[in-house]
């Protein structure tokens, strides 16, 4: 596994960051989104589907669990479990169907259905730095498709924060 740490120092950071993945996500990956409420997840959200071309608004699907857009040759699912009470929800809520070669799937809070999501090729952790505004963004690779994905934030200055 390749790990990369990001200082995203605002919001437009975030967006910027986002869309620079945007450019290497490709069909059949999954990637997780963690962090804790008000962390930045949608706002990384945003900044994907900004990358992909989506000029349309971007909510959290907190209370659809899924938002779904279409691109000319992508499916694009964001889910957020947050809602979610017990893992099992995941097998009686049918979403298996979404995880297809044709589809890109973004879960927000994945250990909420832990143990039925299969592996994620990429893991977006986003956490709230306590010494300076802003956030941190560890971004694990687990598969080559992630270290793949990885390599769009290669021009991004690796920073940490002191």
């Amino acid at each position: 596994m390749t790990t990369r740490t990001l200082t995203l120092d605002d919001a437009d950071a975030t967006l910027r960051v986002g869309a620079r993945l945007a450019t290497s996500l490709e069909g059949g990956m999954l990637v997780t989104l963690r962090g804790e409420l008000g962390a930045g997840k949608t706002t990384l959200a945003r900044g994907i589907l900004r990358g992909l071309g989506h000029e349309g608004a971007v909510k959290s699907p907190s209370y659809a669990v899924v938002e779904h857009y279409r691109f000319s040759s992508l499916y694009f699912y964001h889910f957020d479990f947050y809602r979610f009470a017990d893992p099992r929800e995941w097998e009686t809520a049918g979403f298996a169907e979404y995880f297809r070669d044709d589809s890109v799937a973004l879960v927000e809070w994945p250990e909420r259905a832990a143990g039925f999501l299969p592996l994620p090729d990429l893991d977006l952790a986003l956490t709230m730095r306590d010494d300076r505004p802003g956030r941190t963004l560890v971004a694990t690779a687990a598969t080559p498709r992630g270290e793949r994905a990885l390599v769009a934030l290669s021009t991004i200055p690796d920073t940490r924060p002191d």
